[in-house]
């Protein structure tokens, strides 16, 4: 069976029906996400066990093969004639190979073209700190990094690393010199690639995602020695990031953690995306600035107290997701129901909505 030319017709079909991701899961057909609704493409079969381990064997280099089938899992980049890339994560389920495939775009949009608020580009201006861009899964977090990572490359001359497992966006170099490194196959891991950087003159780092605490505390103490660091976490709020990044180390390290992030954090940006009533997709974000009030609190451990700050805030700059969602909503952008269903408090949306 010619598996790269079964491959070809699905990846295009991604494209072809503006879809942001591919699923390929054994006993179903193949499925796209559109719109963030899965859609079964109804004219492909329905895959076998054959089928779907042909498919993903056809997009996967022999060490990624043998890493797949010793770890049951792996993370992989994949391009198809250089006019689609995407990123992927084949795994083992019930004994089956099963993929899905995020379809990652050549062109880097900028914050204007991404709905964005411009506040976000004062973020990339900023010599050293730590900024971070937080959300649940597939909600548009390496696309917003992206887009403020091709600011600094446009606007200044910086020595720029990126680490990330697998690499995302590819950057155009303009400006500043752009250093992409993959996990595995340009480096063991975040924190050794982190580490280096201090012995690679950056100026600016973006890791893909801090996921254990050796990697958060080599980021905060880059921050801390002149370094501008972005990153992400799958997080649902400010305060929630606070809390996971604090909550990640011993009860013994705490106080010093909290103390470097009151000093480093340059701001916490949360974003969801919502379909929006005239199609496609639209961001409601919550955006917490971290003034001398938010420092103290972090400081003082009164992280529960982030939120409030937040929403009297917004002569600072600061958002909350609500206001947000109010906004969305006296445009026209979102339904009612779309707004309750992605509120972390939908009791205060409703009494804020009766306002408009």
């Amino acid at each position: 069976m010619e598996y790269a030319q079964q491959l070809e017709e699905l990846v295009l079909s991604v494209a072809r029906d503006d879809a942001s991701d591919l699923h390929m899961a054994v006993g179903r057909h193949p499925t796209l996400r559109i719109t963030g609704q899965l859609v079964p493409l109804a004219d492909k079969p329905v895959l076998t066990p054959e089928i779907t381990e042909g498919l993903v064997m056809a997009m996967l280099e022999e060490a990624e093969k043998k890493e797949l089938y010793a770890r049951h899992e792996l993370d992989f980049s994949f391009s198809y004639k250089d006019k689609l890339r995407f990123r992927g994560n084949a795994y083992f389920q019930r004994g089956y190979i099963g993929c899905s495939l995020r379809l990652i775009p050549y062109t880097i949009r900028t914050l204007e073209e991404l709905s964005l608020p411009d506040i976000l580009g004062e973020f990339t201006r900023k010599k050293q700190g730590f900024f971070l861009v937080v959300g649940p899964t597939g909600h548009g977090k390496s696309t917003t990094l992206a887009a403020m990572v091709d600011m600094i490359n446009r606007e200044r001359a910086e020595h720029i690393l990126t680490i990330e497992d697998p690499v995302e966006y590819l950057f155009t170099q303009d400006r500043s010199i752009v250093d992409q490194r993959e996990v595995r196959t340009d480096t063991e891991g975040f924190q050794i690639a982190l580490r280096s950087a201090f012995r690679q003159d950056i100026n600016v780092a973006m890791i893909g995602e801090m996921r254990d605490p050796e990697t958060i505390s080599t980021a905060v103490t880059a921050a801390e020695t002149g370094h501008l660091i972005l990153s992400s976490l799958h997080t649902n709020s400010a305060s929630q990031t606070i809390d996971r990044i604090i909550d990640s180390f011993s009860a013994a390290q705490q106080s010093q953690i909290r103390s470097q992030l009151s000093v480093t954090l340059l701001g916490v940006f949360s974003q969801r995306l919502l379909p929006r009533v005239s199609g496609g997709l639209i961001p409601a974000f919550e955006l917490m600035i971290a003034n001398s009030a938010i420092r103290n609190l972090i400081r003082e451990n009164k992280v529960h107290e982030i939120d409030l700050v937040i929403d009297t805030s917004s002569q600072d700059g600061m958002m909350s997701l609500n206001r947000s969602l109010i906004d969305l909503l006296r445009t026209g952008d979102i339904t009612m129901e779309t707004a309750l269903n992605h509120s972390l408090n939908p009791d205060e949306l409703s009494t804020l909505s009766r306002r408009l």
